[in-house]
């Protein structure tokens, strides 16, 4: 990503309804898995380390980011070494090492996704379980997409097919953010029709932000449970199946 999207998640990732929300239904899927006690957990693509304190919960955490500025940060937020290198040919991660890895809106920014599952089934420990969250509904691709350097919006099919071609089974798989879609949408669409650059990440007024993160928050009840049929963004939990 550009040196200023890093450089805004960093002002807005700790309270902006999105990344707030996100983590809420994340803990809550993680909380489902019932992990190892000591288990050891990976996040590749860690941004700025808004995650990593949540993810601390949960077990013995390492890190990866390839920017530097973003990799010190979240060294700082942390308190641990976060490691840099790119997905899927430098990143340095240790095989067969991980109960759990988890990419949160990372793996669409990847060129080579294929090549970047393969390489994270071998780094699981047998039992373990691989979580993401990637964005939807390719038909959104907006001026949010080309700011944010994504190569590809998923729908739950190529989800799923990326993921059960290169080396993994389905556990779990849902859309969520599904309550403010029509929103989102016709913001999106909006946006196209007005020209509009650059990302949608502005932080809206405290209420509303307030009022956001409840609402996209409390998906995290059925999302982690069932399938939701539509939705901006997509979460799925798999299990490698090579070893």
């Amino acid at each position: 990503m550009d040196r200023a999207i890093y450089d805004r998640m960093a002002e807005i990732d700790a309270e902006h309804w999105w990344f707030a929300a996100r983590r809420r239904i994340v803990a809550a899927m993680i909380e489902r898995l019932a992990l190892p006690e000591r288990a050891r957990l990976l996040e590749v693509g860690c941004g700025t380390g808004s995650n990593l304190m949540m993810l601390q919960r949960f077990g013995r955490l390492d890190a990866i980011e390839p920017d530097s500025r973003a990799r010190a940060l979240a060294s700082r937020r942390g308190g641990i070494a976060v490691a840099g290198g790119l997905l899927p040919h430098e990143a340095q991660i240790e095989d067969n090492a991980y109960d759990l890895i988890v990419l949160l809106d990372v793996l669409e920014h990847v060129p080579d996704d294929a090549g970047t599952l393969k390489l994270l089934a071998r780094k699981l420990k047998p039992g373990g379980r691989l979580l993401l969250t990637v964005p939807a509904s390719p038909w959104m691709w907006s001026a949010h997409d080309l700011a944010h350097h994504h190569q590809r919006r998923y729908t739950a099919r190529t989800l799923r097919s990326a993921l059960t071609a290169n080396g993994f089974r389905i556990a779990h798989l849902s859309h969520f953010n599904t309550i403010l879609y029509p929103v989102i949408a016709a913001a999106r669409m909006l946006g196209k029709l007005m020209g509009r650059e650059g990302g949608d990440d502005a932080m809206p007024p405290a209420p509303v932000n307030r009022l956001l993160g409840a609402v996209f928050g409390a998906e995290r009840h059925v999302a982690v449970r069932g399938s939701l049929p539509f939705g901006v963004s997509l979460l799925a939990v798999a299990e490698p199946t090579i070893r």
